[in-house]
């Protein structure tokens, strides 16, 4: 492939990622095309004008595509850094949304407030983006919850390295993948390392997925794993009575719906009476509307068109009480748990129309806190490996939790 070429292929992805072409067919394309060119837009950056230079070192030799390539290269440049910038403002952004979610002071209950090293762009760190970082954590691997569902029954324990700890907070973290793939040692790996190597005790676990299996026995195996965190947490260091949940896009759905579905019998087959409720929930870039409620087009067309034939393996007209059952945005009471939602505003898969209908709903609805972070061009699963953007949240999500955390602590006392 030649220059010019190289060039418009980069130009096109750049193009997508600042500005992704709208529409529910075009929304996994779209998803794909600017996902990684967005999160990766330093390495992009960095790779167009090494290109570059490499065809400046004979000027006199350039033809005329060439020249023509040069000029999408420039332009190309200016597009990859205003997604840099956009990325970096994701700081300013959640920390915004702590402030006007929990009050200016909120910085009192953390263990220490942060530093300006803290809220810096971690550029050394993001030259492997891929690369995991496990310092000070330790994994027990496969452990099952629920057995008879062999691998989709198995969870890993992210928990802190040398000394035991005991009465640890808890996260549980549910995959992503449209209910239908995904493995519990993929997504969110940043966040559970980050909260694990300071203490924290991380669950993340696998469930059966469709459509091999139907809802709701996604969120059966949810509960199912929230059960097992309570009577077997401790022996990790856990506090079992305090549990955190998060989750992306899927994942994000079977968060919130979990928080506001706290010992529903009906999902519960045979552990009826265990506790499955939640302390604390930050979905991120989740699914709140599967009946298509909120009259939004795009949850309608996601409910018909995906969410019917291949999850719920029924008709919406057959059966609506069902669609309804699983609808985040449906089952929001005065006793939601504190919420924190966090949301692309570029997002093609799901559109953040659903999460800012979510987020109105739960805070004329619920009496506990509500913080929302709508970040600014942003795709689907920008957190599932370290970027700038994801560097940011993931310390926004840190923070909120650990005053979650000493807040709950401090109440209790």
């Amino acid at each position: 492939m030649g220059f010019l070429r190289r060039r418009i292929v980069t130009a096109a992805l750049t193009a997508n990622a600042v500005r992704p072409v709208p529409g529910f067919r075009a929304g996994i394309p779209a998803f794909f095309a600017g996902w990684l060119t967005g999160e990766l837009a330093p390495h992009v950056l960095a790779l167009t004008a090494a290109d570059t230079a490499a065809h400046l070192r004979h000027p006199s030799r350039l033809s005329g595509r060439e020249r023509a390539g040069l000029g999408v290269a420039a332009v190309t440049a200016v597009g990859l850094a205003h997604l840099i910038r956009q990325a970096r403002e994701s700081q300013q952004v959640a920390e915004d949304a702590l402030v006007e979610g929990l009050g200016v002071d909120y910085v009192e209950q953390l263990d220490a407030a942060p530093t300006p090293a803290e809220l810096a762009t971690p550029w050394r760190s993001l030259v492997y983006p891929f690369r995991v970082d496990r310092t000070g954590v330790r994994i027990a691997r496969n452990v099952p919850y629920a057995p008879e569902h062999g691998s989709r029954g198995l969870l890993d324990v992210h928990f802190p390295a040398g000394e035991p700890v005991t009465g640890a907070p808890v996260l549980l973290q549910v995959h992503g993948g449209g209910w239908s793939i995904g493995e519990k040692d993929q997504q969110a790996l940043p966040l559970m390392n980050r909260l694990a190597a300071k203490g924290w005790v991380c669950v993340s676990i696998n469930y059966r997925l469709s459509p091999r299996s139907a809802f709701p026995d996604h969120i059966v195996d949810v509960k199912r794993a929230i059960a097992w965190i309570r009577e077997n947490i401790a022996d990790y260091g856990g506090d079992p009575s305090y549990l955190a949940i998060t989750g992306g896009s899927a994942g994000g759905h079977l968060a919130a719906l979990a928080a506001l579905t706290p010992n529903d019998p009906v999902w519960q087959p045979g552990f009826e009476d265990a506790d499955t409720s939640i302390t604390v929930a930050a979905p991120h870039y989740g699914v709140y509307d599967m009946a298509g409620s909120t009259g939004l087009r795009s949850a309608i067309l996601m409910r018909d068109r995906f969410l019917a034939p291949r999850i719920f393996q029924r008709r919406y007209t057959d059966d609506p009480e069902i669609f309804e059952a699983a609808s985040p945005i449906l089952r929001i009471t005065p006793e939601a748990p504190d919420f924190l939602v966090v949301h692309g505003e570029i997002d093609t898969l799901v559109p953040v129309d659903q999460a800012r209908a979510f987020v109105r709903e739960l805070r004329r609805v619920s009496r506990r806190s509500v913080v929302y972070a709508e970040l600014p061009g942003t795709q689907h699963a920008f957190d599932i490996f370290p970027s700038i953007r994801s560097a940011h949240v993931v310390r926004a999500v840190d923070r909120y939790l650990h005053w979650h955390w000493n807040t709950w602590r401090g109440a209790r006392v």
